[in-house]
């Protein structure tokens, strides 16, 4: 009990920072496929992975959003 209390206030305090991170995720991803030369396949996997990643946001999974919109932007070559 003493190791679960701790750990269920740090998720707590976590979640909020994940849910904000996903939409400036999703930004820099917006603003980098306008000037992208990617090949048709690497964009048709990005534009997937970003329209997954905004639905597992909205859906509350914060860390698998985040997880997801990471895999986009390595495509891109972006931080």
């Amino acid at each position: 009990m003493k190791i679960i209390l701790p750990l269920a206030a740090a998720l707590a305090f976590a979640t909020p920072a994940f849910a904000s991170q996903c939409p400036g995720d999703m930004a820099k991803i917006d603003a980098a496929l306008q000037t992208a030369s990617l090949s048709e396949a690497d964009l048709a996997e990005v534009t997937a992975l970003r329209a997954t990643g905004e639905q597992q946001h909205a859906a509350g999974a914060h860390a698998e959003s985040i997880e997801t919109l990471a895999k986009a932007k390595k495509i891109l070559e972006i931080e």
